[in-house]
């Protein structure tokens, strides 16, 4: 099986279908039916993603994958089939072997059996092995402060190593229309295709690094076609029913991003730039398991009709080392919310922050962190936002405390309703009772030699 290539074309159309957990439902069925696509793109894992799926995997064994993405693929699986359209995703997250299992018992609902093939990619996880990795040397540090993990091991809720397309292209090799990976790169997701079907080696720095480029910009879904434009968004076109992004690659490593033309959204020069510089470090490094792109390189020119080429990219080597991304237990904390109304509206809420703090005081309450917000004036921009504006309508108040004390969390979440009769007038909103008390996940980013790795990466066949 394969796409277009094998057709004849020379191109291969890799499509984006979600950008995150939670993103929009319907864009893949709008990808799948509206026009020629070769692949299907879906990307559900961020890193606090795979610390929520590992907390619902301990609850139940069954858990720990992204749940949208079964139903999903009962109402696409067909057209997929029927049109070649092969589907490269992440949604295993913490779980790849239990999705795999809903998934191939949807293939056969949706009237499968015998038609497909499901690649599972697994040996990303480390949690079983973190004790063994650590006692052998290998000290997963925390890359922002120097940190062993040990000072926190304890407290360690998921452990992941980004894999890259190596895995996923054995997958497509195999004949799987659907492959179903845990933590998968972003980017892989988009450039193992084009390395399949082109038959890149794995030496080929710049056609790799031009195919993580096309990843970075399929990832996050409709960003990169007129979603959460900076540029004129008043300007684009029906967001009711966007258009995410398609990337048309060769097998030169030259792609143009373009869309489904009847759909709404986007894609521009300014379009597609955000989205390049989004979560961007160095430029000139940007690091995957098989390849360190150069953004620098990047040459971009507008075509028209929502088509802009991409070429020019180039790549060295990857590094010795993968990442890890790590999320361990922080301690607690509540955020609770008061609205004030004219006139005086940001008085009225400064004041009632400096009455909570002080009865907080003398409660003897501690915390790691109290931070106080007026949204409407300084939530977004803070010190920027310059002097409280005298007349403004409305404002809300909102505090949030940190504390590896629970108890201390828990009291200061019933100090909130009081001050709606004890504190200043002309409280407008308060609902949903008391602030509720969450578990604080934080993220320990780490490195680690790739040869203790990839000798444990599996990919199996699954018939649906």
């Amino acid at each position: 099986m394969s796409g277009a290539v094998a057709g004849g074309s020379g191109l291969v159309r890799i499509a984006s279908g979600q950008g995150f957990w939670g993103d929009d439902l319907e864009a893949p069925v709008r990808q799948v039916e509206a026009g020629p696509i070769d692949y299907l793109m879906l990307d559900y894992l961020a890193e606090v993603t795979m610390s929520i799926m590992q907390k619902q995997h301990s609850r139940d064994a069954r858990a720990g994958y992204a749940r949208d993405f079964v139903p999903l693929m009962e109402r696409i699986f067909p057209a997929c089939a029927n049109r070649r359209i092969r589907v490269v995703t992440n949604a295993g997250g913490v779980n790849p072997a239990e999705c795999a299992r809903a998934l191939a018992a949807a293939g056969r609902r949706a009237g499968m059996a015998g038609r497909a093939r499901i690649g599972v990619v697994t040996g990303d996880d480390l949690m079983g092995r973190l004790d063994g990795l650590l006692a052998t040397g290998h000290p997963l540090s925390n890359m922002d402060t120097g940190e062993p993990l040990e000072s926190v091991r304890d407290e360690v809720l998921s452990a992941n190593v980004y894999l890259g397309a190596r895995p996923i292209v054995r997958a497509l090799r195999g004949g799987a229309l659907v492959v179903l990976t845990g933590r998968s790169t972003d980017t892989a997701l988009t450039y193992a295709p084009m390395a399949h079907e082109f038959g890149w080696p794995w030496d080929a720095w710049d056609r790799l690094a031009a195919g993580v480029v096309a990843g970075h910009i399929n990832e996050c879904g409709a960003q990169a076609s007129g979603g959460n434009c900076l540029a004129e968004w008043w300007a684009i076109p029906d967001l009711t029913e966007v258009g995410f992004p398609i990337v048309e690659a060769g097998p030169d490593g030259t792609f143009v991003v373009t869309k489904h033309p009847e759909l709404g959204g986007a894609v521009t020069l300014r379009t597609v730039k955000e989205q390049i510089l989004y979560e961007m470090g160095d430029p000139r490094t940007y690091i995957t398991p098989d390849v360190t792109a150069d953004f620098t390189t990047i040459r971009l020119s507008d075509q028209g009709n929502d088509r802009v080429a991409v070429d020019g990219i180039r790549g060295t080597p990857p590094t010795s080392s993968l990442k890890v991304s790590i999320a361990y237990s922080a301690g607690y904390k509540a955020v609770g919310t008061l609205v004030y109304a004219w006139p005086d509206a940001a008085a009225k809420a400064r004041a009632a922050a400096g009455i909570l703090r002080r009865r907080l005081d003398r409660l003897g309450l501690e915390f790691d962190r109290v931070r106080v917000e007026l949204v409407g004036w300084d939530s977004t921009h803070g010190k920027l936002a310059g002097p409280v504006p005298g007349d403004l309508p409305e404002v809300q108040l909102r505090v949030a405390v940190r504390s590896g004390d629970r108890h201390a969390v828990e009291r200061f979440a019933r100090e909130i309703a009081p001050l709606v009769l004890t504190g200043p007038p002309s409280v407008t909103g308060f609902a949903g009772g008391r602030p509720r008390v969450q578990e604080v996940v934080g993220y320990w980013p780490a490195l680690i030699d790739r040869s203790v790795v990839e000798p444990h990466i599996c990919v199996d066949l699954v018939e649906v």
